[in-house]
């Protein structure tokens, strides 16, 4: 294994960078054959191995580890042969004979007479980039992206070729296209090319009529008969609610981020006061907006962000009346009777917790939705009943407990912290400095995806980089600050992509990371520099 350097990334993920591609999907086939204590995903890319882990003391032993394994790269040529037909008929044919001196004969016979590699997924679920055996197709991208590539095109890029899954932009060279489904939910491996596999284009001279699959599933609106405990009706979900768990962990490698909640601190608490198991799914609610009314008896909390929250008895019900119950304390909602949520300030996303769960079928071992992929349930919508799971087993509702979310200093600034890395020598000490040294504000073009930064103060300035040239994609982490060209770092949250193409200065500590999620745009945010034990490790000897 021809390794150079390994790398931190986050308080829980290690960087491992390698010299060439047979040792990157060598050292990921290892990974998978033979986990490490505590790894949780790998993720391969161009000239790196991206691996998770479940905590900060299992990254640094992995970190650890890594460095002394020897492997045989022919490990890398596992996996299976897919033979995709391909109706040769994209835009950007024309273009890519011009561009590799070929005619459009020739493109299509290189093509199609090759067998192409599966290297790594990434952009987004189904989507894999594919490595040939020569360099007869290398044509760059685009000089303008398409704002919408088609499901089923098959397109190049440099030494890759690729087919999109779905509907997305893309910059790719087009050259024709597939009816094959490339990501379907409905499989058992959702992903028809998987990393470590090799494909076989095959000419078609019928023409393909490709149908978009649907990524999304929406929650059931009725309870399957004996499997629900009662119901929850949604009478307005407010500005966006949306079913969160504890995600998905394990698929970056077939483009699938974590996703879950956003806050996970808050959403534990909800699940915690009501007496569910940690895992359970709850709602989560953007700017404390919702109504919801009870078909059944419930018992519920909410958490995260401060709202008020009133319920409204059954009408002609002369037993209870009208009254408001505070945030972070379990209450009942009797049969018939309405919940509703009111914005109060502080904070972004509050959490409901419902005793028993929120009980809608799983999508790839969890009810999450992804806003970024599109996977799992749609958004809630007005007139949705919800399915709320059966307890089992002694489960205590807890007591009240005080409110987890961030609170600022005297000057209405939030303090985060951060750990450098793993591409901060694109930057240096400078770049650090001033990435600490001022003030930042959360601005309003932010999501699930991420927290877009822009300057917090008037002699504020953006980051530059030391280095010139471009970052290949790699794996990023959870609370990474990724900086584009713009010099405005993105602090990613919990629907960002698995791999990222700009360099990551440094990434939040885990402890931070639900703080983070409850910033609202217009916040002002500083960033604390915290030290990295073992931050980077430059192998100068290749091992054999």
């Amino acid at each position: 294994m021809s390794l150079r350097e390994v790398r931190l990334a986050g308080s829980r993920s290690v960087l491992v960078e390698l010299s060439d591609l047979d040792s990157v999907l060598g050292l990921s086939a290892l990974l998978r054959t033979s986990p490490l204590p505590g790894q949780v995903d790998v993720l391969a890319a161009a000239g790196t191995v991206f691996i998770k882990a479940d905590c900060l003391a299992n990254a640094q032993a992995i970190a650890n580890t890594v460095r002394t394994l020897e492997l045989d790269v022919a490990a890398a040529a596992a996996g299976s042969l897919v033979k995709i037909p391909v109706h040769y008929d994209g835009e950007d044919l024309a273009e890519v004979a011009r561009l590799t001196s070929l005619s459009t004969a020739a493109v299509v016979n290189a093509h199609s007479g090759q067998t192409w590699r599966a290297a790594f997924g990434g952009f987004a679920p189904g989507f894999a980039y594919l490595l040939g055996e020569n360099q007869l197709l290398n044509a760059p991208r685009r000089a303008t992206p398409r704002k919408a590539v088609p499901a089923g095109a098959v397109a190049l890029a440099g030494e890759y070729s690729a087919v999109y899954p779905r509907r997305s932009p893309g910059g790719w060279q087009l050259i024709g296209h597939t009816d094959a489904v490339l990501w379907d939910l409905q499989r058992e491996n959702p992903a028809l090319i998987r990393p470590q596999d090799r494909v076989q284009f095959i000419p078609s001279r019928t023409a393909l009529t490709v149908s978009a699959p649907t990524d999304a599933v929406p929650a059931r609106d009725t309870a399957a008969p004996g499997q629900s405990s009662g119901l929850l009706e949604i009478l307005d979900p407010g500005l966006q609610s949306l079913i969160q768990d504890a995600g998905r962990p394990g698929l970056g490698d077939l483009g699938v981020s974590t996703a879950g909640w956003a806050d996970a601190l808050s959403a534990a608490q909800a699940n915690r006061l009501v007496g569910n198991r940690p895992g359970a799914a709850v709602i989560e609610n953007l700017m404390g907006t919702l109504t919801l009314r009870a078909r059944g008896d419930a018992v519920l909390a909410v958490s995260g962000a401060a709202a008020l929250l009133d319920i409204t008895p059954v009408p002609g019900d002369d037993f209870h009346e009208a009254r408001q119950i505070p945030m972070d304390t379990p209450f009942a909602l009797l049969d018939g009777e309405t919940l509703t949520l009111s914005g109060a300030g502080a904070g972004l996303r509050s959490y409901l917790g419902v005793r028993g769960g929120v009980d809608i079928p799983q999508v790839l071992g969890s009810r999450s939705t992804d806003s970024m992929s599109g996977i799992g349930p749609a958004p809630l919508r007005a007139g949705q009943l919800l399915p709320v799971g059966r307890v089992d087993g002694l489960q205590v509702v807890g007591n009240p407990e005080p409110s987890p979310l961030p609170v600022p200093d005297e000057h209405g600034v939030f303090t985060l912290r951060i750990t450098p890395g793993p591409r901060d020598d694109w930057f240096d000490a400078p770049g650090l400095a001033r990435l600490t040294g001022q003030l930042w504000k959360a601005s309003a073009d932010s999501n699930r995806v991420g927290i877009r930064l822009a300057l917090g103060e008037e002699n504020a300035q953006p980051l530059q980089r030391v280095r010139e040239g471009e970052l290949a994609s790699e794996g990023v982490a959870l609370g990474s600050l990724q900086v584009p060209p713009s010099g405005l770092p993105v602090l990613f949250l919990a629907d960002h992509p698995v791999t990222g193409g700009y360099p990551v200065i440094a990434a939040v500590i885990d402890e931070d990371l639900s703080a983070a999620a409850q910033l609202p745009p217009g916040a002002l945010i500083r960033f604390n520099l915290m030290p990295h034990p073992g931050t980077r490790t430059t192998v100068k000897e290749p091992r054999a």
